[in-house]
């Protein structure tokens, strides 16, 4: 297997989402983006599915010196060789590739966040620092890309906090801030063994409002000139609300399901995404 199909796998297995917005993009960045993708999936992997904390930061201190070899031109790994392959400048983007490991690296040391100002210093690590990537891997201007595609990075995290958060809350994390939990009644034990209450229900459309809002916003802020070569955020968007609308048409039954787009409907909507 060469390291263009390793990363297809990795980041973009066929049904996903991510594979319907990725064959939005322009064709000649079709894999660099699967790579950073793939790369995105490593991580999250490796905090999200290691039970142990002491081994998942050894996974990540190897990461972290596989990040370095590849700014040295000496990568090992297939994501790493398919990023070296294709970013045009591997020094450059090197710092924002740490910041985004040391973005997940915050998931094996802290499961729960007190406010959403905290909770959005780890969205903006990790959901804002991959947008920028993103979208310089095609901008026009690459120099303020980072502007407009941080704020629906840290939109697209919170979108799938919602969906995700019966997931999350049974590998021991909760992304709703504890004031808010606290502010609409509903503690913690309730996520953990699948409770729904009216009081749920009032803190979901709360927090699919706010990820709403976000999306839409974050979105519309995407340059005119960028918006073609950012076909792939568009449709990670337009996926992301659609998402939302589901979750909403439930009645927010997240904490037992996985609720999720059809393939077809994935195609049509990320096909549709302006």
């Amino acid at each position: 297997m060469n390291f263009d199909e390793y990363c297809q796998q990795k980041a973009a297995p066929p049904g996903s989402s991510t594979y319907y917005a990725l064959r939005q993009a322009p064709a000649a960045s079709q894999p660099l983006l699967t790579a950073l993708f793939a790369l995105r999936r490593e991580f999250e992997e490796t905090v999200k599915e290691t039970s142990d904390p002491s081994i998942g930061r050894t996974k990540l201190a190897w990461w972290q010196n596989e990040i370095a070899s590849l700014a040295a031109g000496t990568p090992s790994h297939p994501v790493s060789k398919a990023l070296a392959a294709y970013l045009a400048d591997v020094q450059a983007e090197s710092p924002a590739l740490q910041a985004l490991l040391a973005g997940y690296e915050t998931d094996l040391d802290q499961a729960r966040y007190l406010d959403y100002p905290n909770l959005r210093r780890y969205v903006q690590g990790v959901g804002g620092t991959f947008a920028a990537l993103v979208a310089r891997a095609s901008a026009k201007d690459k120099n303020a890309a980072a502007g407009w595609a941080a704020p629906l990075g840290d939109a697209l995290m919170l979108a799938q906090f919602v969906a995700e958060t019966g997931n999350d809350a049974r590998h021991g994390r909760i992304y709703i801030p504890v004031d808010e939990m606290q502010r609409f009644k509903v503690p913690a034990a309730d996520l953990i063994n699948r409770k729904y209450t009216e009081a749920f229900t009032e803190l979901m459309r709360f927090e699919t409002k706010r990820a709403r809002d976000a999306v839409t916003s974050a979105r519309a802020a995407i340059p005119a000139a960028e918006r073609r070569s950012q076909r792939t955020l568009i449709a990670l968007a337009a996926l992301a609300l659609a998402l939302l609308d589901e979750v909403e048409r439930d009645g927010y039954q997240v904490l037992h399901q996985s609720i999720a787009l059809t393939p077809v409907r994935k195609l049509w909507i990320a096909w549709r995404a302006k």
